[in-house]
């Protein structure tokens, strides 16, 4: 039976192609109507435009059945892709002339279409599966027509082969005869063909031995009568002895290599040979058997435990990533906080580098042509300078500077203000804020800068000590007319550059 499948599989294989002997006949992959469905266009045949059989794909890229690529190649001389031109007519290159030794198997679309679900396409058969099964389908479906194998040339639906050739057949009594097992005589109804026989007759050989074994007791109780029929006995014992010859005995199991051997009354040597050689071997060879099995049940259970250990192992192991999914979740959220927290620390650095501690600050102001037109489209209104410091431990204070006016200046004039910020050390100072406030403008040329002085004023909430972030401003809404500031007259604006100084001092 191997080698007859090593033989099925090994005609599988072979091309298409070759079941066309006169080279005039086109192979074909698989219907289309096999499928579940109509297939992807990259499961179909370049040529045949049917689902590929044993796909190859060529140097252009393009998929054919095996039979189709070797026949094109066998047909045509010099065959060109007809996908590659039918995407470009007018050109030919080398990788798209078809050649079968420069073809390789698409071992992924061989294995896609394995895939693919299919149906029986034999009336009457309502079988679905998948391609790779469809072969074996074809070989057993009992709707398919087959030829009889008595050989009376008609085809019949196989599931009634068995009524035909009972029935219908003129010649299966002939072929029942023919093919039956050589030990039908003593009870073996197999039938078949010769080759099929002789298998059966090879593996059967223990199941024949215990019909041998039956049939010589019923023998032994009959012994022959006298005239004609004994002449039929006589025949019945060789038909005997020929079917036990058939078996085929090693020879180690021969009489002559037991010569003492008992034989009991009425009995054969080749009965006592069952009795004494035969049926103790086949006992010893059923122990062994048992033995395997044993052994194999052991290593089963064994398998049983390791995979049973195994899947315990996977869910600890399951539990430990879940764990550690957590653990990087929370680290990931920690690193997130301190990466805020950096930022802060870093603001808070630039700007405490920035800071002053003796109430004196000069603000740089770059960008003021840009600065002017946000101001003037309502974009950022005002800039806010640094915060610096009147002393070390002191009050907290910055410069709040509107380009397009404030108040009083809209539109007209730079305003420019004080803001009181809440300090670290606001509880140790004194409330409200009485200082000498003076604004100078610096003029980058001439040296004749620009100045402004005012007294904050102690009954205004913007001198109160801070409950916000920061206080209401105060300070100069009209401090520079932004004609005065836009004039070539003065150098307050160079290079888009202002520079705005800040003098607090304490009231005298």
């Amino acid at each position: 039976m191997a080698e007859r499948r090593s033989r099925s599989a090994s005609r599988r294989r072979r091309p298409t192609v070759s079941s066309f002997p006169d080279g005039n006949e086109e192979p074909s992959g698989y219907p289309l109507g096999l499928c579940q469905g109509a297939p992807e266009p990259k499961y179909l045949c370049g040529h045949c435009k049917s689902v590929l059989r044993e796909a190859l794909q060529t140097r252009c890229g393009h998929r054919y059945c095996s039979a189709c690529l070797a026949w094109l190649v066998r047909i045509h001389k010099n065959p060109v892709c007809q996908s590659c031109k039918e995407d470009d007519p007018d050109h030919v290159d080398e990788d798209m002339l078809l050649s079968v030794e420069k073809a390789f198997s698409d071992a992924a679309i061989n294995k896609e279409i394995s895939e693919l679900s299919v149906h029986c396409v034999v009336p009457g058969c309502t079988w679905t599966g998948i391609m790779k099964a469809l072969e074996g389908h074809q070989s057993t479906c009992e709707y398919a027509r087959v030829l009889c194998r008595a050989g009376c040339g008609q085809k019949v639906m196989r599931k009634k082969l068995a009524e035909h050739l009972q029935h219908e057949c003129t010649l299966s009594s002939a072929h029942s005869d023919k093919d039956s097992c050589r030990f039908s005589r003593i009870g073996c109804s197999f039938k078949g063909n010769r080759k099929d026989r002789l298998e059966h007759e090879k593996s059967a050989m223990g199941t024949h031995l215990a019909m041998l074994l039956q049939h010589a007791k019923q023998r032994k109780g009959s012994p022959c009568p006298a005239g004609s029929e004994a002449d039929l006995c006589l025949k019945a014992t060789n038909a005997l002895k020929g079917i036990f010859t058939s078996l085929q005995l090693p020879p180690a199991l021969d009489m002559d290599a037991f010569p003492g051997l008992p034989l009991y009354e009425g009995e054969s040597s080749w009965q006592a040979l069952l009795r004494g050689r035969v049926v103790p071997l086949l006992d010893s060879k059923l122990r062994v058997f048992e033995n395997i099995v044993s052994v194999l049940s052991k290593e089963m259970d064994a398998s049983r435990q390791k995979i049973t250990a195994f899947r315990c192992q996977r869910g600890l192991d399951q539990d430990t990533i879940r764990g550690l999914e957590l653990k990087i979740a929370d680290l990931q959220r920690c690193l997130a906080q301190k990466e805020v927290a950096l930022t802060r620390l870093q603001q808070k650095l630039l700007l405490s580098a920035e800071a002053t501690y003796d109430g004196v600050f000069l603000w740089k102001i770059t960008d003021v042509h840009q600065k002017c037109y946000e101001a003037v489209s309502g974009k950022v209104c005002s800039l806010q300078s640094p915060a610096f410091y009147t002393a070390r431990y002191g009050y907290k204070l910055c410069m709040r500077l509107y380009l397009n006016g404030e108040g009083r200046g809209k539109g007209t004039h730079m305003s420019v203000f004080l803001v009181l910020l809440r300090g670290e050390y606001d509880v140790l100072l004194e409330w409200p804020f009485t200082h000498k406030i003076t604004f100078m403008l610096l003029d980058q040329d001439n040296g004749d800068h620009l100045t402004n002085t005012f007294h904050t004023d102690p009954t205004s909430a913007s001198s109160q000590r801070p409950v916000t972030d920061m206080n209401e401003a105060s300070g100069c809404p009209r401090f520079l007319s932004l004609a005065k500031l836009q004039s070539l007259k003065y150098t307050y604006l160079k290079d888009g550059t202002l520079f705005l100084k800040c003098i607090v001092e304490p009231a005298l």
